[in-house]
């Protein structure tokens, strides 16, 4: 099986729609192609089959965040692999709740 891994450091952007609670995490500068949609996530996908974004649905009840934390996220990260028609998605990133740094995973 071959793993292809998508080194995209320093290249992400993030998009946080307060009043829909959506959070999209984003690698940048990648040819989007398709969506694979999931309950409350949607994958999308680049033209090389990396996948380049996350959208979360209801990000404030998923993460067990304010929306007001959601728009101070800081350093964030996905590492993605998929493994016989099982997509596995670990995202980390930090945001900022009353002066002190909490740490997502």
């Amino acid at each position: 099986m071959e793993i292809k891994y998508l080194n995209a450091k320093g290249m992400e952007e993030i998009d946080y729609d307060y009043s829909n609670d959506i959070i999209l995490f984003k690698i940048k500068d990648r040819d989007y192609d398709y969506s694979i949609e999931l309950e409350d996530v949607v994958l999308d996908i680049d033209k090389e089959g990396f996948i380049t974004g996350i959208q979360v649905f209801d990000a404030s009840n998923i993460f067990n965040a304010s929306k007001e934390a959601l728009t101070s996220i800081k350093n964030w990260e996905f590492k993605i692999r998929t493994e016989e028609k099982i997509i596995y998605i670990q995202l980390n990133f930090a945001i900022i709740s009353r002066n002190k740094i909490i740490e997502k995973c």
